[in-house]
């Protein structure tokens, strides 16, 4: 099995150069996070945009969705920002025969406390064992496209 992870960018990805600054979506974390864990399973990265969710266009979620459709791999993991990650998964519901997980985090993975190390283990364990369809892994749940909000007072993602 060779897994897919597209980078699309959101919080996960994100470096601050100081307190005062704004924040820039950095080069894609995944492969350092699955260095540090020892992860040795075959995946291919492939970096698609770096983008803050809030600045997702339709056509964004049309490119994610053609690249998704047009790759050899059934099984793909993208990194995302949280605060539109339920529309990107909605976007991509429908295709045969592929299984999509979605995650992100509410913190960068560059800062000491965060959760997308977290995620992105159970969103890569998601991604071999859940069947073909669409999902948003965060906060330890696996959650369906289209049955999903992020709750932004609670910092966390919950059925609907």
């Amino acid at each position: 099995m060779s897994l897919l992870i597209i980078t699309v960018g959101g919080t996960i990805d994100k470096v601050y150069f100081d307190a005062s600054s704004e924040y820039e979506v950095g080069e894609p974390t995944v492969p350092h996070v699955y260095q540090g864990a020892l992860v040795t399973l075959d995946y291919e990265l492939l970096p698609l945009m770096r983008k803050d969710s809030l600045e997702m266009t339709e056509s964004d979620r049309v490119l994610i969705r053609e690249t998704c459709e047009q790759v050899e791999q059934d099984k793909i993991l993208i990194t995302h920002g949280t605060d539109t990650m339920a529309d990107t998964a909605e976007a991509l519901a429908g295709l045969e025969g592929k299984t999509i997980v979605l995650t992100g985090a509410m913190a960068p993975a560059r800062f000491r406390e965060t959760d997308a190390v977290f995620n992105i283990g159970v969103a890569t364990g998601a991604v071999q064992a859940l069947p073909p369809g669409v999902y948003i892994a965060m906060n330890g749940q696996i959650f369906p496209a289209g049955q999903v909000r992020k709750n932004r007072e609670e910092r966390r993602f919950e059925a609907v």
